[in-house]
Order: structure tokens, then C-alpha cells, then sequence
């Protein structure tokens, strides 16, 4: 059976623009590709009677012809004499050529479908290039084809809150209103599932947004199992769950999976989320993402492996090909790189948890604006240039801390981490969040509000560097009690590396450390302090060999 297609032009008036090429031309239309993605993201099929229609029905014509109006009609009208026939009912058949195979039509109908088979949002323009090429990450962070109808280089904000619709029911439209879908959001969404191994990725209005979201998938007397070392938004969080929600949350020490876990995992147990962070914020511990997933799939195939990537961002860690179900991150941090926006991203390979994940933030509308998630897409584009500066510079400041100072730190990077290859089984860098402890929280205080180039400032993945204390910070909404019990020090700070230059911040933090008396000063420089060590007293002269001693090293030195 082959395919007759039938168009029926408009007699009279002005030409519809989407036929305004030789009609020859019509013969090559491709068939217009149908999203399976929700029943409220479908094309229209076709249209009201004052715009052209193309149908399609079996018949058994031996070849497929294309209809279109006779330049001629009185010439070979067959109407009865006195009865004026319509003029779209003269036609002439033009021959066309034989229909495309079915697979060529399906792979058309179906561009949602992305090279790896998922079935991706509705987007303008697709995320992967169409020759099926795979690139390196940092090229996947930039490059997506585009499908603007000016060719812009850039996506552009569909900055409005409403989409026209072509019918009194709206059924049939890709976007009717900005909360339920935007095209930049879509596009956004597309471009993070590439680059994150998933296959449906949604952004919401922040990090903690996103958490929630994810957190409304329990139901009363379902169980939490986290770590003991988490991120204070999140630990507040899941207290007001145990509090007001019935939900009840378990701490462990994930860095011990073996020991920890099997207590939990028993089968009367209603263990329904397993939320993890690698590396955790502030004390930098590394957990078995792989281990855990399989131990708790083991005996809970139901539960929910969910994992925290801000520390890592996608560039550095992939959580969805070690085990997990669901990725979340704060795109504040590292997928902006400029503090200045607000974002939360889910990510997830599981069809049936995207969909419910989706109907929460239609349902709550926590989406990200179109403005912000043009901003967003475009501080992904440098991801990759930002976090090997900053991964690099972190790396010798955690060596600077370590060797010359004599702190305890707290660094991936480092192979005095007791998780040192652990990390590096899993992630491809040590990011660029690292702490350390004086021995006193006085001293803490004192170098923090020392520095110059390091902002005092929460947050971190910024392009600027940042310096704060987490017990008065960041996980200040953490009692002290319980700080005590997880052993997380009152006098930790915790250093955030920008792109500055390395050399820069280095010197920064050595005259505040030699400021807060924090190491001991000698003629050769600095170096630890050593118990018994009377205080070294920050002095002009003390001041000039430092600033002599940079000038040695190539530096200019001004002193602070």
C-alpha cells in the first residue's frame, strides 16, 4: 500500500507562508516529528481551515500524486452548467516521488530520541550533534547544534510567562505556559542530561528546591538513610521532615558502609531514600558510592540511591554510572561559576521517577526562569576551563597548608586523605573545596578576617575565592551538640579556590596566617608552630622579610 498526500491550498488571499516556495518543493516535507515526552508536549497534526493541512490515508494508487489547484479550472470543470463549483475543487495531479522507507520516517517522527535512545524533553534545538560523533566533555559543555530560525549564536530567553495557542482547547501545543515548560529551560534541561549521563534532567529555582522536590517522594513513616557529615540546608531539611512529616532519618558514618549500613537493612524496615553526599561539606570525607548502592538494592530494590554532586559537578564525578538512581546539584556553584543565580538540577536514567519528579515542580512551579536558565547554560560552557583552574590552584594551596604550615588538611588531592585512592576510583579530579584546622577557634577567627583576596562568604564554585568558618556558617543551623558528635571542629575553615592567580592567593593567606599568630615566623619565612612555641608577634620587621622574601621568589610583594 503506498501513501497518497493531499494539499489543499487556499484559493484565494494571500499564499500561507509555510507553502510559499514552487509547489515541485511540497514533495520533499518531512513529517512533523511527534514528542512522546507528556500528553501536554504534542505537535500539532494539523490545523484550523484558514492554514494548510496535510492528511494522510492508505489507498492503493499505483503512484503517489500531489494535489494542488488547477491553473485552469473552467477549461476542465465537469460541474453541471448554472451551479459555480468552489475553486479549490479544481485540481491537478502531479506526480511525487515514492515515500522514504519507514525507518527514515520513524527516525524523523521521533527526533526526541536522542543518540544514546532517551527520550528527552521537547527542545528547539538538540543537544548532541546529529552525525552521532561523541566529543570530549569539555567540547560536550559548549557545543550544541543549533536550530534558531535567525541562526543565533547564542540560545535565545523565551522571556515570556504565556505561548498563543491555535485552538479553543490548547490541546496539541508543545508550551502554553512558562511554569509547566519553557524552550530555553528545555534546552538547558537537554544540554545537562548530555553532559550528566542521564536521560531527563529538570531545573528548579535552587539547590535546596531541588532536595525538596526529590524529598516528596516519601510518604509518612518512610525512612532516610544520610550521612553524619552533610551540607547544614540539608540537615535542616530532613530535621523538619523527622519533625512535622513522620519521616524518619537515619545518620550514619557512609565512610564505613560495611559496618554502618547492615543494622538499617534489615527487611522490616521501610528504607525508602539513601541520600549522599562524596566528597561532604565541610569535612571533605569520601564514601563507597558503588558499595552502597548495591548493599541497600540488595535487600530495598525499591529504594532510592540519591547523590549530592555540588563538591564535583558532572565535569569531575557522573554519580548516575556508579549506582545511582538520582543526582541533584546546586547550579549556584560550580554549573554558574558566577554567584550570580539561583539553580537546583535533578537527574535521573529512571523514565517513572522523572515523571513524578516533573509533576512536583509543575504542581509546586520551583522551575527555573527562563532568564536564569539562559545564565546557567552559558556558565556551563566554561565549567571545564574554570575547574581546571581552580582544581590546579587548589592543589598546591592544600600542599602549601600542609607541608609548609603543618595544618591538618582536608583534601581529596592530597594522599594523606585516608580515602585518597578511593576518590580517585570514582571521580576524575579533586575539585576545589578543601579545610583545614589551627587547633583554635580564636585563630580561626583571626585569619579569616585577615584576608584580603579570600571573601568571607558562604557558597562556594565560585570564580572568586571564598574563606569561611562552617560551625558559624554555612552549618551554623546545626546545634553545637550534635556539631560535637560528629565530630565536625569548631575551628575548621574551609577555603573555597577561585581563578585567581595562584601565587596571589597563597601570599594572601600566608599574612593572615602569620597575622593570627596561626604559624611561627623566622628568618627563612614560616613554618608550623610547635607546642611550647611562644606566640610570634606580627611586627613591621617581621612584615618586611616577608615582603623581602617574595621579592626573592620573583614576586612584587606588597605586604597587607
Amino acid at each position: 500500500m503506498r501513501s497518497l498526500i493531499t494539499a489543499r491550498l487556499p484559493a484565494t488571499g494571500p499564499r500561507p507562508r509555510s507553502f510559499s516556495r514552487p509547489v515541485t518543493a511540497i514533495a520533499n516535507i518531512s513529517p512533523i516529528p511527534i514528542s512522546s515526552t507528556s500528553t501536554r508536549h504534542r505537535h500539532r497534526l494539523s490545523s484550523s481551515s484558514s492554514r494548510s493541512t496535510i492528511s494522510a490515508s492508505n489507498t492503493s494508487t499505483p503512484t503517489p500524486t500531489l494535489s494542488t489547484p488547477c491553473p485552469d479550472p473552467p477549461a476542465s470543470c465537469s460541474h453541471p452548467p448554472g451551479i459555480r463549483s468552489p475553486p479549490e475543487a479544481h485540481t491537478m495531479e502531479i506526480p511525487m516521488p515514492a515515500p522514504p522507507p519507514a525507518e527514515a520516517v520513524l527516525a524523523r517522527a521521533f527526533r526526541n530520541i536522542d543518540l544514546e535512545g532517551h527520550d528527552l524533553p521537547p527542545s528547539p534545538t538538540p543537544s548532541s550533534p546529529r552525525n552521532g560523533k561523541k566529543y570530549a566533555l569539555a567540547t560536550e559543555l559548549v557545543y550544541t547544534e543549533h536550530g534558531d530560525q535567525y541562526n543565533s549564536s547564542s540560545m535565545p530567553i523565551y522571556q515570556t510567562a504565556t505561548f498563543k495557542q491555535t485552538s479553543a482547547d490548547g490541546a496539541g501545543a508543545e508550551y502554553d505556559y512558562t511554569r509547566s515548560g519553557n524552550p530555553t529551560r528545555s534546552h538547558l534541561e537537554r544540554h545537562l542530561a548530555k553532559i550528566t549521563a542521564s536521560s531527563r534532567c529538570l531545573v528548579v529555582s535552587s539547590g535546596m528546591a531541588a532536595l525538596d522536590v526529590i524529598s516528596r517522594l516519601l510518604r509518612p513513616g518512610d525512612e532516610v538513610i544520610t550521612g553524619d557529615d552533610l551540607y547544614g540546608g540539608t540537615n535542616r531539611l530532613l530535621k523538619y521532615l523527622a519533625t512535622h512529616g513522620d519521616i524518619v532519618v537515619h545518620h550514619i558514618d557512609t565512610t564505613a558502609p560495611e559496618t554502618s549500613l547492615p543494622p538499617l537493612l534489615t527487611k522490616d524496615r521501610r528504607i525508602k531514600l539513601v541520600l549522599l553526599e562524596s566528597p561532604t561539606n565541610p569535612l571533605i570525607k569520601i564514601c563507597d558510592i558503588p558499595r552502597i548502592s548495591a548493599m541497600v538494592h540488595e535487600t530495598h530494590p525499591d529504594a532510592i540511591i540519591a547523590v549530592d554532586n555540588t563538591m564535583l559537578s558532572p565535569y569531575l564525578q557522573t554519580p548516575l554510572t556508579l549506582g545511582a538512581d538520582i543526582v541533584y546539584e546546586s547550579g549556584t556553584k560550580y554549573l554558574s561559576g558566577h554567584h550570580d543565580l539561583m539553580a537546583g538540577v535533578i537527574c535521573t536514567n529512571s523514565s517513572s521517577l522523572a515523571e513524578k519528579l516533573y509533576f512536583t515542580i509543575n504542581a509546586s512551579g520551583c522551575a527555573l526562569s527562563p532568564f536564569d536558565s539562559w545564565l546557567l547554560l552559558r556558565g556551563v560552557k566554561t565549567l571545564s576551563v574554570r575547574i581546571e583552574k581552580q582544581q590546579s590552584s587548589a592543589q598546591q594551596i592544600a600542599h602549601f597548608l600542609e607541608d609548609t604550615c603543618g595544618f591538618k588538611v582536608r583534601y581529596p588531592g592530597l594522599k594523606s586523605h585516608p580515602q585518597y585512592k578511593l576518590h580517585n576510583s570514582m571521580a576524575r579530579g579533586a575539585g576545589a573545596v578543601l579545610s583545614f584546622e589551627t587547633g583554635d577557634v580564636a585563630t580561626s577567627e583571626k585569619v579569616v578576617e585577615a584576608t584580603r583576596l579570600w571573601a568571607i562568604s558562604v557558597s562556594f564554585g565560585c570564580v572568586n575565592s571564598l574563606i569561611s568558618m562552617p560551625c558559624m556558617m554555612s552549618h551554623a543551623s546545626i546545634d553545637k551538640e550534635t556539631r560535637k558528635k560528629r565530630e565536625l571542629p569548631e575551628d575548621l575553615i574551609r577555603l573555597c579556590v577561585g581563578i585567581e592567580d595562584v601565587d596571589d592567593l597563597i601570599d594572601d593567606l600566608q599574612t593572615a596566617l602569620v597575622k593570627a599568630n596561626a604559624v611561627q615566623v623566622t628568618v627563612d619565612g614560616i613554618c608550623p608552630k610547635k607546642p611550647g612555641d611562644a606566640p610570634s608577634v606580627f611586627t613591621a620587621d617581621a612584615e618586611k622579610r616577608l615582603a623581602e622574601q617574595r621579592i626573592e621568589q620573583g614576586g612584587e610583594g606588597e605586604a597587607a
